[in-house]
Formats: structure tokens, sequence, C-alpha cells
């Protein structure tokens, strides 16, 4: 009896430890199974775990170290217009191509504006816009990859986010040749769009300039540079308004240089970022820096330059602007 008592014992015994030894071999097996899953998955990083104007660097760094100049109808020009449309739709953005034909010197010349369009709580909407293309000195970097940067950074923050109203994003073709996209866009709105877009946000040269500028409308429409200039206060952002100092540019306005213009002349309220200095030659902001005077428009356009002279405005332009941008698309309801 002993003896079979034992042997059950031994038997049993003998059971348990392959039954152990297996759990254990399919326990190993399974965690070298997940070791090799998880280093075989890329590593992706949300927007989220970015720092603000992470995302808009990378943009302005492709399409002027990539691309560099991008000449309005050029080919350039058109390689720049389908990057944004493909980051707009790798974002989830219903897009459209916006195809349009100017005249210069006699001939006719093409380009195109790049919209995206993001569904809001209202039908009215908020339109934000960049030009993409460029001179043909420097790279474009501070005109204009820093205002698409920005534009493209808030998209895809926003992107699945609940916004007050519908917002429209546009890349306009053409700017430097004389504002032939944004024009073209207005063009074509009807007189309902019109209507039912609450205002325009315009971004034009963020990185290079002494200071921040958020301008905006004369009178009772200046509601968005107004709330602009809220919001900065409470994120501590150093954004400020044109003081001023020259008669024909009264505080807080600008001039009809930018895509913000055939906005404001259809009647649609509007804010337009910037980075330039409006205290220094002709107070019209068209001198950027007091050490080292424009950098749009000049050779000195570039990342390497610009860095050379003034150490992480890059990055802080970029952060101030991205956060501005996208918090003042989320708190638009509440200045109405």
């Amino acid at each position: 009896m002993k003896k079979m008592k034992l042997f059950s014992i031994m038997l049993i015994g003998s059971v348990l430890l392959m039954a152990c030894g297996t759990n254990e071999d399919e326990t190993n097996n399974q965690a070298e199974d997940d070791v090799t899953t998880e280093e075989n998955t890329p590593t992706e990083t949300s927007e989220e775990e970015l720092q603000s104007g992470e995302i808009a660097l990378t943009h302005v760094e492709y399409l002027s170290g990539e691309l560099g100049q991008r000449i309005a109808a050029s080919e350039t020009e058109e390689e720049a217009g389908q990057y944004v449309k493909d980051q707009f739709e790798q974002l989830g953005y219903e897009t459209e191509v916006q195809p349009f034909t100017y005249e210069k010197d006699e001939e006719s010349f093409d380009s195109k504006n790049i919209i995206a369009f993001k569904e809001g709580q209202s039908e009215q909407s908020i339109i934000v816009g960049a030009h993409f293309d460029s001179v043909s000195e420097g790279l474009g970097v501070d005109d204009n990859a820093s205002g698409v940067g920005v534009m493209l950074e808030a998209a895809e923050r926003l992107k699945d986010i609940e916004t007050p109203y519908s917002i429209i994003f546009i890349g306009f073709g053409a700017e430097e040749v004389g504002l032939k996209g944004s024009n073209h866009y207005v063009s074509e709105m009807s007189a309902k769009e019109v209507e039912q877009t609450v205002g325009m946000i315009n971004l034009d040269s963020l990185v290079s300039g002494d200071k921040m500028y958020v301008h905006g409308s004369a009178g009772e429409n200046s509601f968005i540079r107004d709330l602009a200039l809220d919001l900065a206060i409470e994120h501590d952002l150093d954004i400020e308004i044109n003081p001023g100092l020259n008669a024909d540019y009264p505080e807080g306005t600008t001039g009809d240089w930018s895509d913000h213009a055939a906005f404001n002349a259809a009647g649609i309220p509007y804010a337009y970022f910037e980075a330039t200095n409006w205290e220094i030659g002709d107070l019209d902001g068209y001198t950027q820096t007091e050490e080292h005077g424009s950098f749009w428009h000049t050779e000195n356009d570039t990342l390497e330059v610009i860095n050379d002279k003034f150490p992480g405005r890059v990055e802080e332009r970029l952060a101030s602007f991205s956060t501005l941008l996208t918090e003042l698309l989320l708190a638009l309801e509440e200045a109405e």
C-alpha cells in the first residue's frame, strides 16, 4: 500500500512538473513573442507628446530643406501644394484642390489652392490660411514655410477634437506674385459662404522678426485679434499688436499686403499672425529685425542663417504661434 501511495505521489509529481514546465515554456515563448512584436513595431509619438512647435518645425524643414525655393507656377510650388494636400489627407481631412490661372507680363500661369475641411459644431466656419509659395531668394523658411508649418500643426492637434466652428484650412498658391491664390478663393465664394464665414486667420512670416504680433480688423470686427491677445496673456505668450506709430497703420491693424486682404475687402473679419518689428525703419513692419534688417525676400531666409543669427528664435516663434492658433480655434465661440 505504501508502495502504491509512493508510486502515485511520484506519478502525480511528475505530471505536475511536466505541466509546470510546459506552462513556463509557453510563458517564456509568449514573452519572447511579445518582445519580438514590440521590437518590430515602429515607435510612434502622438501629437500630445510633442512640444508645441515641434510638428511645425518638421514641416518647415521639409518645405525649405527638401523642396527649397517654391516659386509661383514652378514645379517645386506644385510639389509643395501636393505635400500640403498629403499632410491633410494623412490626418483624415476631406481635401479639395482649387486650380486657377493668373496673368503676369501678358503670360498665363497655373497654380492652385489646397483646401481641407474640418466639420465643427456649427455650419459657420473659420478660415485658416497660409501661402506655400516663396520668392527666388533664400529658401522661404520665414516666408512662408513657417506659416504652413503652424497651420499643419494646428490641423494635427485638432483633428480629433470637436471645435465650436467648422474650420477651413487653406494652403494658398501664388501669393508672392500678387496674392493670386487668396484673391481667387474669395472670388469663388458665394454670398452664403461669405455670410457663414466668421473670420479668417492669416499666417505669414512667423519666425525671424524681433517681435510677434497679431493684427486684426478695425472697429467691431477686431474680436478675433482681441481674443487672441487675451489668450496670449493667459498662456504667457509674448505676442503683441502693432503700436500704431505710423498713422497709415492704426494701432492693432496692418496693411493689405498678405492673404488676409481679399477677405478683409469682402467684409470678413480677420486676424493676421506675423513676426517683424513695427518700431524700426519706416514703422510699417517691413524691417523685421533691428540687428540684421529683413530676412524675407532675401538670401538670408534660410534655417541656417536665421538659427545662426538668432539661436532658438525659430523654435520659440513656432511654439508660441502654434499654441495661440490651436487655443484660438477652440475658444473663438466665446467671442461671439
